[in-house]
């Protein structure tokens, strides 16, 4: 559990360096750089994407984050917990990579396995 739970910081900065990465392709260093003071400026396409995909990353992180280390200071990051945790990442960069691709449906089942994944985490701090 304490790996998934680096690996789950490690597709946060993913996400932080996809957006930032399209952001100034997309819209230039010079804005990147600059002190933004005009407000944010309309994001092009796979920036837009790359936003929105970790604005949905940080609705179910607190969540995980949570479970996580509930699991673990409970003594059970094992079984259906461990096995919930990794569908979650799993989900998620799934989720990450359709997003990008602009692939909608998938993107949904991908979402919901990650709901998954949380909603196992939870049934073994209960059982």
């Amino acid at each position: 559990m304490l790996a998934l739970i680096v690996a789950s910081v490690v597709l946060l900065f993913v996400h932080i360096g996809a957006q930032a990465i399209a952001a100034t392709s997309e819209l230039g260093s010079a804005w990147n750089a600059g002190p933004r003071d005009e407000g944010v400026k309309p994001q092009a396409v796979i920036a837009g994407r790359a936003e929105r995909a970790l604005r949905n990353y940080l609705e179910t992180y607190p969540a995980f984050a949570v479970l996580a280390v509930a699991l673990v200071a409970s003594g059970r990051p094992y079984g259906v917990g461990l096995i919930g945790g990794a569908l979650w990442l799993a989900a998620r960069i799934v989720y990450l990579l359709l997003y990008l691709a602009g692939i909608p449906h998938w993107r949904s089942l991908a979402w919901l396995a990650a709901v998954i994944g949380l909603a196992l985490m939870a049934a073994r701090l209960l059982i």
